[in-house]
């Protein structure tokens, strides 16, 4: 994370509410939860909680990656929730703008991750000791130098897709970690949180909410 945090002064955007769920449209550069220090106290947990103070964290986006997030507003949601999150049952496909042309349509990358300690947070690719990370992807459509891709993480590791996509010669546009050279130069992390699906705790039915690209 680079050392300058300055959390955009966006108001909250709220994809869908009920007794049960909170579903919001995070922006980019905002933390999902603080960080250590008073300067990264402005999170987007604290945000919602001042509006919506019974909202409870079920999981996490990256600092710079914008899009679908769900919180819990009751105890019981945040288990039914964190449940569904920890056996894969939830279901969350990204847009990504990445670097170079993607030669085949579809793939999967299936590489295990772990953290970096020397360099954290950075992970890295690991096949003695890293735990399993796999993610599905197809491409969208090709831009000058770039391609855009929708990722369908079937794990939920720490950068996984911004490392798989490294790792198969295609970084994230944007990416202050991953990505080197012009694929930096992009104004933002080009990740984006698309759609999440997962099973109400009341009813038990799918409901998915989406967040169209801002890029």
């Amino acid at each position: 994370m680079s050392a300058e945090y300055n959390p955009p002064d966006t108001p909250l955007s709220i994809l869908h509410q009920d007794h049960e769920l909170l579903f919001v449209d995070k922006p980019t550069g905002l933390l999902s939860v603080p960080g250590r220090g008073e300067h990264l106290a402005d999170c987007l947990l604290t945000r919602i909680q001042a509006a919506f103070p019974e909202a409870l964290l079920v999981h996490r986006l990256d600092r710079d990656t914008s899009g679908v997030m769900v919180f819990a507003l009751s105890p019981h949601a945040q288990r039914h929730l964190g449940k569904q999150f920890e056996t894969r049952k939830a279901r969350k496909t990204y847009v990504a703008r990445v670097w170079g042309k993607v030669e085949e349509k579809t793939g999967t990358v299936d590489l295990p991750l772990i953290v970096d300690w020397p360099n954290r947070p950075l992970q890295k690719v690991d096949f003695e000791t890293g735990k399993p990370a796999v993610t599905d992807w197809r491409v969208l459509r090709y831009e000058d130098n770039a391609t855009r891709i929708r990722l369908y993480p079937r794990t939920g590791r720490s950068h996984q897709l911004r490392v798989h996509m490294r790792e198969i010669g295609h970084p994230i546009l944007g990416d202050p970690f991953y990505a080197e050279g012009p694929a930096r130069d992009a104004p933002r992390l080009m990740l984006h949180a698309e759609s999440l699906r997962v099973n109400h705790p009341e009813s038990g039915k799918g409901m998915t909410v989406t967040a169209p690209s801002p890029f």
